[in-house]
């Protein structure tokens, strides 16, 4: 049975939405590739690299969230036509950007534009037949996308057009949802307004939002020092990038086996578990010995596995305290906010390039998204708790 009450969605809607939301979420996969290269041509200082990709990651939550209170579902197609023009044409104007302010300026604006792509697309994934399911297909697609598109700027574009063409490309790649805008759905249903639906914010509709934060806080804290950690356990610098490559092949996998699962386990039990795994392998890491590669390794790979296993389940657990999928609507918004979170967090405890503290702050962030999960659900305050499929 549907999870909501709007009309059908067919496939083909759906797939023109996902990819819309693909494309709106693509900076976020590549921001280190193209990051890195404009602190090297001394387009942004080191110092302020970070400024610019945290501030452009909070906006596409921003987008999503200011999408949800503000914009008409009515006018769907032409909403995503204006925000992929606005897109490319930021990306482009980021060519003619120079130093900290400016770029993170230009940059964070970029983020509310591709939010706005991101929030038409989740309202087409909470209308469907089976929201958890069509969420994790997305997460593989966006994952496929950044792995593709961040191999052509590696090896193709970045080489014979340098940090510019980068820019030019994601600037082109931008305008592709004006077409894809004509093959999703003309105009969406409003969801159920809250004196239907019984939606209210509560202990009960807040706890999912701070768990998909808290589980997210967990995998970027982690990431966004995933090289340096690398290059401590024995990893050179090209061993490090290939560890990052496999890590990203391990998300795909965990991803697919998502998309199958989610409807079988438990949803508030499994990300409970998700959090203990992701806490007990950076809690490892932060013991191996130096030199200790292969092990290292083999905890990245379940590391990138729990990734994407678990990210279709926030969706579930959002259902499951709000049937009319208001909430679920936001996940996107906690998850890229707890993206931002957990590597400025790790930022201030990480001295020169000793990130050896980092895992255990994820191991933190990921031992409190399960306490909270855990001791609801042991008190029975909240329905999405009952693990109840």
């Amino acid at each position: 049975m549907s999870m909501n009450h709007a009309p059908e969605i067919t496939s083909r809607q759906v797939a023109a939405a996902l990819a819309v939301g693909t494309i709106g979420v693509l900076m976020v996969g590549i921001q280190p590739i193209l990051l890195g290269e404009l602190v090297e041509a001394k387009q942004v200082s080191l110092e302020g690299v970070g400024i610019v990709a945290m501030a452009e990651i909070v906006t596409l939550g921003l987008g999503v969230v200011l999408g949800d209170a503000l914009l008409p579902w009515s006018r769907l197609r032409l909403i995503t036509i204006v925000a992929a023009l606005l897109a490319s044409g930021l990306d482009l104007l980021t060519l003619l950007a120079t130093g900290d302010g400016a770029m993170t300026a230009v940059r964070a604006a970029a983020g509310l534009a591709e939010g706005v792509l991101i929030w038409g697309a989740t309202g087409v994934v909470v209308r469907t037949a089976n929201p958890p399911r069509v969420a994790g297909i997305f997460f593989v697609a966006q994952t496929l996308a950044q792995a593709a598109l961040g191999a052509l700027l590696a090896n193709v574009v970045i080489p014979h057009w340098g940090w510019q063409g980068g820019f030019a490309a994601l600037g082109v790649l931008a305008l592709l949802p004006c077409l894809l805008a004509f093959g999703q759905p003309e105009r969406l249903a409003p969801l159920a307004p809250p004196a239907l639906s019984g939606f209210r914010w509560s202990m009960a509709t807040l706890l999912p939002l701070a768990v998909v934060f808290l589980q997210l806080a967990t995998l970027g804290s982690f990431w966004a020092y995933l090289e340096p950690l690398g290059k401590a356990a024995g990893f050179d610098a090209r061993g490090a990038q290939t560890l990052i490559a496999a890590v990203l092949a391990m998300q795909v996998v965990g991803g697919s086996v998502a998309s199958f699962a989610v409807r079988r386990l438990a949803v508030a039990p499994t990300l409970a578990a998700c959090s203990i795994v992701l806490a007990a392998v950076t809690t490892t890491i932060h013991q191996l010995p130096g030199g200790n590669m292969l092990n290292f390794a083999i905890g990245c790979a379940l590391f990138g596995f729990v990734w994407l296993f678990m990210l279709p389940f926030h969706i579930g657990l959002a259902f499951r305290a709000d049937a009319s999928g208001r909430l679920a609507g936001l996940v996107p918004a906690a998850q890229l906010l707890g993206s931002a979170f957990g590597p400025l967090t790790a930022s201030f405890i990480v001295e020169g390039e000793n990130a050896a503290a980092v895992p255990l702050l994820s191991a933190g962030f990921a031992i409190t998204a399960a306490v909270l999960l855990l001791v609801t659900r042991r008190s029975g305050a909240s329905p999405i708790m009952t693990g109840a499929r």
